[in-house]
């Protein structure tokens, strides 16, 4: 096969949705629907071969009761309100090249609506046909989990929820912040899992030629290592959204509007394209040389990070798709073109972490919420079927990466450990009094089957 590009999205959100509302909450999924899954879904509808992962616990939430409602409340009454405030403000201090920005983005939002509206506000519907890799239940870090049973309902309970609601999975899954452990893979087997991505700098040196094809466990499925080397082009304190064109996420109104650029200077969304188209061209051009003697060239990037975090990030992709041609493709069409190479006997355990360890997830800051959700784990697991559903559900929620994550970079104030402790008091509740009710609209296929398995 000659040398291809595959970009797979990895779309996550923690369960935010009614849990809090700003800063820390469920405005969190918002922001991500106006300004990355529905600008994103216009290009796969195009015809993009991108790779697009949906977590469940995404899915949860997306079509979780009341949400259509909440968020066109949010396009139309916050939004529209807070631009203006912040347009008014801007010219009343005498500038009026701010306010015009801040009312230039406010479209933003009104396109945002638009494209709601005309998918009938199901979003998750119209990701269906773009959905082919899944993921465990809540995102949790699976190396850390105390039990094979333990792993076993993560995974179950996410490609079970996954086969609900869109048939067909060809057995693609990422791994939560691609920790893997040889230890995972019969697992991975046994519950369908046929390809999933590691990070393995580390182990091969970045930009190894080794990055640029698949691996084949013993056990079976493939591990598809990420490549550092374009990855970092984007990912990376210096990467394209440094650029000073580019609009600034950090520097905000009264409202949290962002009407500079990195440099400095009021944003021009002309000059940002610019800069965009050749950042587009220069990423394709690096990955051209990464695979000109062959192999596969694999960019994962977190979708939240094209459009919300860098504004210009689903742009830059769409240019990326003009430019690329048929260098890009579908990574599941890909593993069935490329030959796979023998998985190293010894691999470390590994994740896309800072550094590519465990430790984010476990390290000293947060050790005592990986051990809490471990005690909590086997506590479950004891009680077996007797636990009761919202005991299942509840430990998901303790297990889910983003609290230990959010936590260990003293991000989101105290909203994290909040999050985790409060699911940590309502899992004793729950063993205690054996209620089967839902955590909202938390893993709705759950099922006491893995804790049940010899």
């Amino acid at each position: 096969m000659n040398g291809r590009l595959a970009v797979v999205l990895h779309s996550h959100m923690p369960y935010v949705e009614g849990y809090g509302t700003w800063p820390f909450g469920e405005e969190w999924l918002w922001e991500a629907m106006a300004s990355s899954y529905l600008p994103l879904l216009g290009l796969l509808r195009d015809g993009a071969p991108l790779t697009l992962s949906l977590t469940p616990v995404l899915c949860d939430q997306l079509e979780a009761p009341g949400v259509p409602e909440r968020f066109r409340a949010f396009l139309t009454e916050m939004r529209r309100t807070t631009h203006a405030l912040d347009a008014e403000g801007s010219r009343a201090t005498g500038r009026s090249d701010l306010a015009a920005e801040i009312e230039r983005a406010a479209g933003d939002y009104e396109r945002a609506l638009q494209a709601f509206d005309a998918v009938g506000g199901d979003l998750l519907g119209a990701l269906e046909p773009h959905a082919a890799w899944t993921s465990s239940a809540t995102h949790a870090v699976l190396p850390l989990l105390a039990t094979t049973a333990g792993i076993r309902l993560q995974l179950l309970a996410g490609i079970d929820a996954h086969r609900a609601r869109f048939g067909a999975w060809n057995g693609g899954f990422w791994l939560p912040e691609c920790a893997h452990a040889p230890w995972l893979d019969a697992l991975l087997e046994e519950a369908g899992v046929h390809a999933t991505c590691v990070d393995l700098t580390d182990v091969f040196g970045r930009g190894a030629a080794r990055h640029l094809r698949p691996l084949a466990t013993e056990a079976g499925p493939l591990l598809v290592p990420v490549d550092r080397e374009v990855v970092e082009l984007v990912w990376h304190d210096a990467g394209y959204p440094s650029d000073g064109a580019y609009r600034d996420y950090h520097h905000h109104t009264t409202h949290h509007h962002k009407p500079w650029a990195n440099d400095g200077s009021v944003y021009d969304r002309a000059r940002a394209l610019d800069r965009t188209r050749a950042h587009a061209q220069a990423f394709v051009a690096h990955a051209r040389e990464r695979v000109a003697s062959g192999g596969l060239c694999v960019c994962a990037l977190d979708t939240e990070l094209l459009g919300h975090w860098w504004y210009e990030g689903v742009d830059w992709l769409r240019f990326v798709v003009e430019e690329a041609g048929e260098l890009l493709v579908h990574l599941d069409a890909a593993l069935t073109q490329i030959d796979a190479a023998p998985a190293p006997g010894e691999l470390p355990v590994t994740t896309w972490g800072t550094p590519r360890d465990l430790s984010t997830w476990s390290g000293p800051a947060v050790a005592d919420m990986a051990f809490a959700a471990r005690d909590a784990e086997l506590r479950v697991i004891a009680k077996g079927a007797a636990s009761g559903t919202r005991a299942l559900r509840e430990l998901l929620a303790v297990q889910a990466s983003d609290w230990a994550f959010l936590a260990s970079r003293d991000a989101a104030g105290p909203y994290a450990r909040e999050r985790h402790q409060g699911h940590l008091e309502a899992l004793d509740a729950a063993l205690a009094a054996g209620e089967d009710d839902a955590v909202r609209n938390l893993a709705p296929q759950i099922s006491h089957a893995p804790l049940l398995a010899p």
